[in-house]
């Protein structure tokens, strides 16, 4: 196979190795969330996942408000300019709303925690794996997934799809304000206009993302950091082209499921 994909040119064996390895952490990763719970395997303790569940999302709070609440001060802003030349201002309350809970608030906040987050894991187990601890955990017969990334998988699962939910209402706020304060709007009539075009559908399409997003900002980010060399100047390299990957990966896989939702008609 590997010979296969360099004759036609399509990758190169270095990246052909790579991609078997992150498939092979994947399928590890599946086998101890999904199978091994219903063995006499050792199960995941709870605590390791409330842990970093905290970390990833509780302490993940504050820059995402900061982030999402800008995006929406600014998306009112520059929609009443366009808006205001066709009389229908009072419609930044619906763009500003169906903009944040199906693009921009689910991609801005994944972008954010996979900043914050996705370095975060690989910086510490990157340090990990450079002072051979990962090696110490062979020893003592602790699988390094089930220990290490299985509970970070799990966390980003759950908490990116509720951090995007706190975006997305500040987002909202933000416009709000710009609405209320700024345009003159009425406070109930915005607020009417908000929900009369916001749908169910807008809200679950963007949800929807966030579960893959999570599932690449954490496997990109344990991948890296298992397979980390060189010492202090290695986790460094591991770090960037972690988040360099993870940012990329995340534009391509919203570009996909946006192009699936809007051609199947979703």
């Amino acid at each position: 196979m590997l010979r296969l994909f360099e004759a036609i040119g399509v990758f190169t064996r270095n990246q052909i190795i790579t991609l078997i390895q992150f498939v092979k952490l994947c399928n590890d990763t599946l086998f101890w969330i999904f199978v091994a719970p219903f063995t006499r395997r050792r199960h995941l303790k709870r605590e390791s996942i409330f842990y970093q569940m905290v970390f990833m999302g509780i302490r993940s709070v504050s820059i995402v408000f900061f982030v999402t609440f800008f995006t929406g001060f600014v998306l009112a802003m520059q929609a009443a300019y366009q808006l205001k030349q066709v009389g229908a201002v009072v419609y930044v309350a619906s763009l500003v709303a169906v903009s944040l809970a199906r693009e921009l608030g689910p991609v801005l906040t994944a972008l954010v925690v996979a900043g914050r987050v996705g370095a975060a894991i690989t910086a510490e187990i990157g340090s990990m794996a450079v002072t051979e601890q990962l090696e110490a955990l062979d020893v003592m017969a602790i699988n390094p997934i089930r220990f290490l990334v299985v509970p970070r998988v799990i966390a980003l699962f759950f908490m990116l799809p509720c951090l995007t939910i706190i975006g997305n209402f500040v987002g909202m706020f933000g416009g709000y304000l710009i609405g209320v304060f700024n345009l003159k709007i009425n406070s109930a009539h915005y607020i009417y206009i908000t929900f009369k075009f916001l749908s169910l559908k807008d809200i679950y399409t963007g949800l929807s993302k966030t579960f893959v997003f999570a599932i690449i900002i954490a496997m990109v980010g344990c991948y890296q950091g298992l397979n980390t060399k060189g010492g202090a100047q290695g986790v460094g390299k591991a770090t960037t082209l972690s988040v360099v990957t993870s940012f990329i990966l995340i534009i391509l896989a919203d570009a996909v499921l946006t192009a699936l939702y809007y051609f199947s008609n979703v």
